[in-house]
């Protein structure tokens, strides 16, 4: 192992101030492991802390990235839940092992890496042992980089609170890593799937996935196109990745007794509901921030279990970031992954 590697660092906010530096490898101290990082999966909330922190301050020099594979290659004092050679993924919420998130009424939970942590995004971390879990034995690095945010965000809202059945009508928006691992866990779940796009040709790459619908939302009112597929039953899932004024679509189109997670802020942290449709129809709204420890783990069994692979867009070397950002930025069907090398 060579005693300096190459990270990434911003010592003020936007994309100009993105640099990538040699610094020394990192030890890992009490309780901590030092893991050789083989990729970094991207989301498209790093574009907004590396914009501006997403209202939050930054410790500066700041590394962005939350979602890590690798390797551990040393442990610290004290660290016995992880061992030299196990292949591991990070934790997006560290902190949060189970149940209910901390926080109270104003102070929100929020401390992630990437954010009020460091974040991944060098080609080596040492982090506290507690942060990371065993990544699934049937992916490959790349693949099982994708998993700590989006894959457990859909999980989360559609397993974890959501009680994801066969037979169950899932409607995912659009087509980012979020949308097409919902399409994934429902099809695994035995679930009618249905897809809502601006893209006909990304429409037609989810068909390709076995998306059952699949409806072009530039082409007229998409909640009426499905009501008018499912005979009028609408979905009992609804994965609302847009945010802002779309959750009001989301509600329309929910099928009696349906279950709603909202994700996405894409259009905007703020939003109105039509409140009779969201009362008499007896809705669930859930409110998915990623998850926690515990529905990672439940989530890397599953994916072993029924062979589940993530969708990954492009592949980038880690000296290519920005070339990265500008690709999730323009809009990534499924994942955007970052290679140190």
């Amino acid at each position: 192992m060579n005693d300096r590697m190459r990270r990434w660092e911003m010592d003020s906010y936007g994309r100009p101030a993105l640099a990538m530096r040699q610094v020394p490898v990192p030890r890992p101290g009490a309780g901590e492991v030092l893991v050789k990082v083989a990729a970094v999966a991207l989301n498209f909330r790093d574009t907004r802390v590396i914009a501006d922190g997403m209202g939050a301050p930054l410790a500066f020099p700041f590394t962005p990235g939350s979602d890590l594979a690798g390797t551990v290659v040393a442990v610290g004092e004290g660290a016995t839940r992880l061992a030299v050679g196990d292949k591991v993924i990070s934790t997006f919420f560290p902190d949060w092992i189970d149940g209910l998130p901390g926080g109270d009424s104003a102070r929100l939970p929020y401390e992630a890496l990437g954010g009020a942590y460091p974040g991944v995004l060098a080609e080596y971390v040492a982090l506290p042992q507690a942060w990371l879990v065993h990544a699934p034995r049937s992916l490959n690095a790349e693949e099982a980089s994708t998993l700590p945010c989006a894959g457990l965000t859909a999980w989360f809202g559609l397993v974890e609170r959501g009680g994801l059945k066969a037979g169950d009508t899932v409607l995912v928006e659009g087509t980012g890593g979020v949308a097409l691992f919902g399409l994934a866990l429902a099809r695994a779940h035995g679930a009618r799937t249905i897809v809502v796009s601006g893209s006909a040709a990304k429409l037609e790459r989810t068909r390709e996935l076995g998306a059952d619908i699949a409806i072009d939302r530039t082409k007229g009112d998409w909640v009426a196109a499905v009501r008018a597929a499912t005979s009028g039953y609408g979905a009992d899932h609804v994965l609302a990745l847009a945010g802002g004024a779309a959750l009001g679509r989301a509600v329309e189109v929910a099928a009696i007794g349906g279950r709603i997670a909202q994700i996405g802020i894409i259009e905007g942290f703020d939003a109105s509901l039509p409140l009779g449709p969201l009362m008499l129809k007896q809705l669930t709204l859930n409110g998915i921030g990623v998850g926690h420890r515990r529905s990672l783990e439940d989530l890397v069994r599953a994916v072993d279990a029924t062979g589940l692979k993530p969708v990954i867009d492009a592949r980038y070397g880690f000296e290519d970031l920005p070339a990265a950002l500008d690709h999730l930025e323009r809009g990534a069907f499924g994942k955007i992954v970052v290679t140190p090398g």
